[in-house]
């Protein structure tokens, strides 16, 4: 379910892959508009399934392993803390309850106002499961 959403650089939030055309990639937002769009092959697109978390013990945690600890810990629910209006120190603390060995070095508090961002998107979304299958690793 990662592989079809993606992150556009440059362009505020997520979208979903809808089909590809020629040397582009046909998107919808995922929001309440759904407002479909083209990616062409300028723009930056990375696959949210493709995006790894730093840590510590000099090994990447997937991004789904992320979203996956943050389901369990706010039991599936979207998570009350703005990624805009959060303090610094609320969003580092949030984001310590969810992967304790962050490499505190690597990953910015961007990042993770990111992946709070993120998480609170594809709730909103319906999606309830952000465990990678056999297929899609």
């Amino acid at each position: 379910m990662l592989k079809t959403i993606l992150a556009i650089s440059g362009k505020p939030g997520l979208y979903r892959l809808v089909s590809r055309g020629n040397k582009m990639l046909i998107v919808e937002t995922i929001d309440e508009a759904k407002k479909r769009m083209p990616a062409h092959s300028a723009d930056k697109v990375v696959s949210l399934a493709d995006i790894s978390i730093y840590t510590n013990d000099d090994k990447e945690v997937s991004l789904a392993s992320v979203f996956e600890s943050i389901r369990e810990k706010y039991e599936g629910k979207a998570v009350d803390l703005s990624s805009k209006k959060a303090s610094q120190e609320e969003i580092i603390e949030f984001f310590e309850a969810v992967l304790p060995n962050y490499d505190t070095d690597r990953v910015r508090v961007s990042d993770m106002r990111k992946v709070l961002a993120w998480y609170n998107l594809l709730i909103a979304d319906g999606m309830t499961s952000f465990a990678l299958t056999e297929t899609e690793e």
